[in-house]
């Protein structure tokens, strides 16, 4: 069975850093499609980033995230970490990661099979 657990969530002033980890259990990270996702308070669940599998494929981000969060993969922890740096109030969410078979970084939460608990993240203005 394949689990997913997130960890480094917490509270953190606007332009702070944050660094959370996907920890994958039952399935090698390096065979296991990874996206972010994040839920902020009252809103619908919104894609944060992907890393695939896949040698030589980039990490795919959603505009709002872009050049302040970076996602990298750790293979000898089987771990996928996001780095969010420069962050912002509207950054204040449910982070949670998710896990699925294939090379495609898909934007769409329906495409991902396994998902971790989520933690959460406050950004205070």
């Amino acid at each position: 069975q394949v689990q997913l657990v997130e960890s480094g969530g917490g509270l953190v002033q606007t332009g702070g850093s944050l660094r959370l980890s996907c920890a994958i259990v039952g399935r090698t990270v390096g065979t296991t499609t990874v996206g972010w996702f994040r839920q902020p308070p009252g809103k619908e669940r919104e894609f944060v980033g992907a890393i695939s599998w896949a040698g030589g494929s980039s990490p795919l981000y959603a505009d709002p995230v872009k050049g302040r969060f970076t996602i990298s993969r750790d293979n000898a922890k089987n771990t996928v970490n996001l780095q969010m740096n420069s962050l912002k109030h509207d950054d204040t969410a449910v982070y949670s990661c998710a896990g699925k078979l294939g090379t495609a970084r898909s934007t769409y939460t329906r495409d991902y099979d396994y998902w971790g608990q989520g933690t959460q993240v406050t950004v205070s203005s």
